[in-house]
């Protein structure tokens, strides 16, 4: 059921682990907001970051969206939205963390046959009953981790692909519909007999941005991008032909 995040924060108990993941949003903030200035300004309707810390930055670019008065729906099926990000921006942008969590509405699911639920029929009929597809303004949708319950081995094998399938269709539709997405996976190892869901999901978005978490902090890398990368070169963002092999690697 779809619901706005609790305002109430998740303590950190060790300062030091706080410190890093302050250090780390701060980097990737820098590299984020430039990248997500870029999309928005060209929206293309499905952009997929995948790697490392895919649950941190999605809950930086939903508060980010937010911080633009857009409005965000989360469907997780990784379990790793966390609010805190949400409200940690929202101090550090000097607005009241209420007012970007109040525009964020977050579903989750712990079952393959939850996600594709969400991202079939629930997501249909949320969009409906807020009128949002005749909408110009239309909210963004982060899906954090589509595949993640796809790769549970107790799933027979004979119904992942085709379910993850009929999902992937009908957000294709609300793409052509004009409903923008983001995708947030973390990568499935190379030697993992259901590592094809990943290449699918390469294969179904329009823009793939690697994410990796280095000494200096979170980097991004272009993996698959526009037919022109006119502006993001000069992010000072490493751009790079897709490179099929090292991504699933």
């Amino acid at each position: 059921m779809l619901r706005t995040p609790s305002v109430e924060l998740r303590t950190i108990s060790a300062k030091d682990s706080e410190r890093r993941t302050r250090n780390a949003e701060r980097n990737v903030s820098f590299c984020l907001e430039e990248v997500l200035l870029h999309v928005q300004s060209h929206p293309p309707p499905k952009v997929l970051f995948g790697g490392e810390g895919v649950g941190e930055i999605a809950s930086y670019v939903a508060g980010w969206l937010a911080s633009k008065r857009l409005d965000v729906i989360v469907l997780d099926g990784a379990n790793r939205f966390d609010p805190y990000t949400v409200s940690s921006f929202a101090r550090r942008a000097f607005l009241p963390p209420e007012e970007l969590l109040k525009r964020i509405r977050i579903a989750r699911a712990f079952t393959c046959y939850q996600m594709a639920t969400l991202m079939g029929e629930k997501l249909t009929c949320l969009l409906k009953q807020e009128g949002t597809i005749a909408k110009e303004q239309k909210p963004w949708v982060i899906l954090l981790g589509p595949i993640t319950t796809f790769l549970d081995e107790d799933v027979p094998e004979r119904e992942v692909g085709s379910l993850l399938e009929r999902s992937l269709k009908r957000l294709d539709s609300l793409a052509v519909e004009g409903i923008p997405f983001f995708l947030f996976q973390a990568f499935v190892p190379a030697r993992s007999k259901r590592a094809y869901l990943l290449r699918r999901l390469f294969q179904f978005s329009t823009v793939v941005w690697r994410a990796s978490l280095e000494d200096e902090g979170p980097k991004l890398v272009m993996e698959k991008g526009l037919a022109s990368n006119d502006g993001v070169e000069r992010l000072g963002v490493k751009v790079r032909k897709p490179d099929w092999f090292k991504v699933y690697g």
